[in-house]
């Protein structure tokens, strides 16, 4: 059975949460303003980007995810390079690096929620992680892009683990900013 999602009050204060402890924490700092359309948000290893007009519900996944993409993006140049490459017309080995680099950032966007003291939101988490998979696997698998709702789960999904944050120090990998989630 799907999840409730948070109210917007919980996501506003939830968002008010983890922002500044990325900040403070990772010395990462996040930063609400036009992302280049169609992209939601973006980072390069150093920073975050998360664009001014999604929804508190969309701010709060993007800020986590892509800070899971930054931890790997400076602990792991394999999944670098995975994150930095085009996927178009996919294989299906590409497909499941693809979707190890994305499970793993989930799994660091949970951990940094419970760190950040959020530990009301893990069934809504998943749910979204799966929308958001789903909705990956489809666009490289094809090219289009339907509605990003259009993905989300009606039934279970699969539980997602915390894993824990190694340290790391952030270095900058690209200059300009590419537009990183679709």
């Amino acid at each position: 059975m799907p999840v409730t999602p948070p109210s917007e009050e919980r996501l506003i204060a939830i968002f008010n949460a983890v922002e500044p402890y990325i900040e403070d924490r990772y010395g990462v700092p996040v930063i609400i303003k036009d992302v280049t359309n169609p992209f939601t948000g973006d980072l390069d290893g150093a920073e975050i980007h998360v664009d001014y007009e999604v929804s508190w519900e969309d701010a709060v996944f993007i800020v986590a995810h892509l800070f899971g993409h930054t931890v790997q993006w400076n602990t792991d140049p394999e999944a670098r390079r995975v994150g930095l490459r085009t996927y178009a017309g996919a294989t299906d080995d590409e497909l499941a690096e693809l979707v190890r680099y994305e499970k793993e950032a989930v799994c660091y966007s949970l951990q940094l929620f419970h760190d950040a003291g959020v530990h009301d939101i893990d069934g809504w988490l998943a749910e979204f992680a799966a929308c958001d998979l789903d909705y990956l696997v489809h666009f490289y698998r094809t090219g289009e892009k339907p509605p990003f709702r259009s993905f989300w789960p009606t039934g279970p999904v699969e539980a997602i683990a915390p894993k824990p944050i190694p340290e790391f120090t952030t270095t900058r990998w690209f200059s300009r900013w590419e537009g990183v989630v679709i």
